[in-house]
């Protein structure tokens, strides 16, 4: 937690991610002193990509070794806010995404599954079901934490997502056997149709 109402989560050097994480606390705190209101998701995010880019053009420094997944809520929004930000200090705005090892494959899942109109228990599906495309033995390597209204955290028990996941399994089981009666359909209605040309 940043502030009472943006959360971040990072992938790379533990060590590097504490130093950028006091910052951005320091920061949250002196915004709300200074102009008497949280800061903004945006604003925040901006802040810590500018530190990351400042370390990588200061002689004596190596840049952070880390990328940043922000999340929170704006004051008086409801509309979550996600934003990256690169060891470069490139930042960007988000639906959904994914840092870290493997994340290309879990992106590519999200740009192809996520749709505006998802409910939270959708959206933790579809969660769940992207981090299956890279995750081995199921569950047991998957934590999720749920940012509900203002820094409302809530971690999902692991019964809960075990669930999730016997859902996704039995689902993708249902379209696989789908998937071998229609071809096997297709199969004998071509069969049929030469048989009957001869």
């Amino acid at each position: 937690m940043l502030d009472e109402h943006i959360c971040l989560a990072f992938a790379g050097l533990n060590a590097d991610a504490r130093i950028l994480v006091d910052k951005a606390r320091v920061e949250c705190q002196s915004h709300r002193l200074t102009v008497e209101d949280p800061v903004t998701v945006d604003y925040i995010t901006r802040h810590i990509a500018g530190i990351q880019q400042k370390y990588t053009q200061s002689g004596g420094m190596r840049p952070f070794g880390i990328s940043t997944l922000i999340i929170g809520f704006n004051q008086n929004e409801t509309q979550p806010r996600l934003y990256q930000t690169e060891p470069s200090g490139m930042f960007s705005a988000w639906k959904a995404n994914a840092i870290g090892r493997s994340s290309k494959t879990v992106r590519e899942f999200l740009e192809k599954n996520y749709k505006d109109s998802m409910s939270q228990d959708e959206t933790i599906k579809l969660a769940v079901k992207s981090l299956l495309e890279v995750v081995q033995a199921g569950a047991k390597n998957i934590e999720i934490v749920v940012m509900t209204g203002h820094g409302e955290l809530k971690a999902l028990e692991q019964e809960e997502i075990e669930s999730i996941v016997k859902q996704i399994e039995s689902e993708q089981e249902a379209e696989a056997e789908r998937r071998r009666t229609r071809l096997a359909a297709t199969a004998s209605a071509e069969a049929s149709m030469y048989g009957g040309s001869n």
